[in-house]
């Protein structure tokens, strides 16, 4: 969120009323992440939930940590009150196919709560999964706790998302406050 041009895209107009529909009119972006996949950089996703936020301030609170620092950026694992409250925006820079990698959720799967690493692969174990298949272009929306993986691409295309996640306020409760990442 500190590079211009990502801000500027993260608070295109567009994109801020898709976040306010799901958050409220004071839905606010707070971090991005650039995930590219190609021929060169090709990776395997496991299961998992997002469960850690960047925190302006570290504070002992139950249901909060562990804590850890990221460039220059602290973090800590949040309750599942806490991510309801969050949505993540992914802005497809490429055409997302079953061949280059794309993102796989189980549906519902937010619902569980916060699991742990075991308890999200016998969910998942359990559960049906979708591919995210999603036009260049296009915008597809998430809740961190949904549980998402990623297979390696079995192509050479690329495939590049910007991963805007926003929050109802940068305040989640007294002593609270979401850094921007």
């Amino acid at each position: 969120m500190t590079n211009p041009a990502v801000c500027a895209v993260a608070s295109d107009r567009r994109l801020v009323a898709i976040a306010q529909k799901a958050l409220g009119p004071q839905a606010v972006p707070f971090r991005a992440t650039l995930f590219e996949k190609s021929g060169q950089a090709n990776w395997l996703v496991a299961w998992h939930q997002d469960t850690a936020l960047p925190l302006a301030s570290s504070f002992e609170a139950s249901g909060w940590g562990p804590w850890s620092l990221k460039v220059g950026i602290l973090y800590a694992h949040a309750p599942a009150s806490v991510l309801s409250r969050i949505v993540a925006l992914r802005l497809h820079l490429d055409m997302s196919t079953s061949e280059n990698g794309p993102l796989r959720v189980v549906p519902g799967s937010h619902a569980a709560g916060v699991l742990t690493d075991g308890e999200v692969f016998e969910y998942v174990r359990r559960q049906d999964y979708i591919e995210c298949l999603v036009e260049q272009g296009g915008v597809l929306a998430m809740r961190p706790l949904v549980i998402h993986s990623s297979s390696k691409a079995r192509s050479t295309d690329p495939r590049r998302v910007l991963h805007i996640e926003y929050a109802g306020s940068l305040e989640l409760g007294p002593g609270v406050r979401l850094a921007i990442a």
